[in-house]
């Protein structure tokens, strides 16, 4: 096995400068734990941004995999495959929705669902292409996700966007009925944004847009790539709300850590793609639809959304007893597995300290540490967490009250 610092010079000399990767390789992991290339072991609040739901090498994952290689692995969608047909039917029946789409990833449900209703809409009136979506919010990195992006620092250095695109503040009614006219074919929004802080929208605000999209013919899509199949403690993070979306966009731990995304949508919009008009080589395949199955089928045999309801709370309970405690923290936000603490410092310090002394999370709009732990996670898990992160926070507080004497007596 490589080394640690023969991992980063080869990555360094061959790869494209992408990412800013954190001080970490890591070889294997099982359960809620990674380990890195040396074998020390972390605790895994991050799980792949998301996508590691069921935690890492879950046995009936790693069974299915294997049997499935043995038989085929891809067919190419002119050809029928025995997975694609059930995923879709099992998903279609557990949201409500009629028809579905696989992709390969969450941008390119973004993409596909507003080739959708960009479709549904020319079919009303040619004017009909107009988009509305949310300030801060994160839909991808491909030019159509990234055009309904409301964050200008991913948007930078690749003008001109996707023309036809109207930005409105999330859970602002009163910017949403001034934006809608006929030329609107779709809103679209995070349910939770995720890349955005963990910031939930309203009910009353999702209330809004499904009657200004109804009165309008417009569709409305959730993104729930990052908040859906689960992490809420529901399968779609819809149900906590009330309002049934036309199009919802999933990926993330759909097939359990193999590339997979998929639109859902109603007929009244599915309708208006026919052969030709949009399709993808590697999504829907058998390999990662049979995966996917077996995710879902977990799910419900090890009653886990009802565990990431009971422990997405306790560590609710324990985020919110760091507010009390840490003049640093200041909000907690989310619910379930996808939760957030609010600093009113630079998080990336108690990032820093977490990773070194073994807890993987992450830091988003500079001050918000992020938290995707699997749904494995048990109160003991949160307990060994919490330990850490209060560490972290009390040398970060005392970090930040030293600078500020410092900077009074300068």
């Amino acid at each position: 096995m490589s080394s640690y610092q023969e991992i980063v010079e080869r990555e360094q000399k061959y790869l494209l400068n992408t990412y800013a990767r954190y001080p970490l390789a890591i070889a294997r992991g099982k359960g809620v734990y990674v380990y890195d290339v040396d074998g020390k072991r972390y605790l895994d609040f991050l799980t792949g941004l998301g996508v590691n739901a069921l935690g890492h090498a879950h046995p009936r994952i790693v069974k299915v995999i294997r049997d499935q290689a043995t038989k085929v692995i891809h067919v190419s969608n002119l050809y029928y495959n025995e997975y694609q047909g059930l995923l879709a039917q099992k998903l279609c029946t557990a949201s409500g929705l009629d028809r579905a789409f696989f992709s390969n990833s969450g941008t390119e449900a973004i993409e596909g669902a507003l080739k959708l209703v960009r479709a549904a809409g020319h079919a009303i009136s040619p004017e009909k292409s107009i988009v509305i979506a949310l300030d801060n919010s994160f839909h991808g990195r491909t030019m159509g996700a990234l055009a309904l992006t409301g964050q200008p620092k991913y948007r930078k250095d690749f003008d001109p966007m996707l023309e036809g695109v109207r930005f409105v503040p999330r859970n602002d009614v009163e910017a949403l009925c001034n934006a809608m006219d006929d030329k609107v074919c779709a809103i679209v929004l995070e349910p939770i944004q995720g890349e955005g802080g963990i910031q939930e929208t309203t009910p009353e605000f999702l209330q809004a847009c499904r009657a200004m999209a109804d009165q309008k013919r417009a569709a409305l899509i959730f993104d729930e790539i990052q908040c859906g199949l689960g992490r809420t403690g529901r399968l779609f993070a819809f149900e906590h709300f009330g309002v049934k979306p036309d199009v919802v966009c999933i990926a993330k731990p759909l097939a359990a850590g193999l590339p997979l995304g998929a639109f859902l949508a109603t007929e009244k919009f599915a309708q208006h793609i026919t052969p030709g008009k949009h399709g993808t080589t590697f999504g829907g395949g058998p390999l990662t639809c049979r995966v996917a199955l077996e995710y879902l089928a977990i799910l419900e045999d090890e009653n886990l959304l009802e565990r990431v309801r009971r422990v997405g709370a306790y560590f609710s309970q324990k985020l919110r007893e760091f507010v009390d405690r840490f003049e640093i923290a200041t909000e907690v936000r989310g619910v379930g597995a996808i939760q957030a603490l609010q600093l009113n410092i630079p998080g990336k310090p108690v990032m820093d300290g977490a990773l070194a002394n073994g807890l993987l999370i992450n830091v988003t709009q500079d001050n918000v540490l992020r938290f995707l732990p699997p749904f494995l996670l048990e109160e003991k898990h949160v307990d060994r967490g919490v330990r850490i992160l209060k560490k972290q926070l009390a040398a970060a507080q005392k970090q930040a009250k030293a600078e500020k004497k410092a900077a009074v007596k300068a």
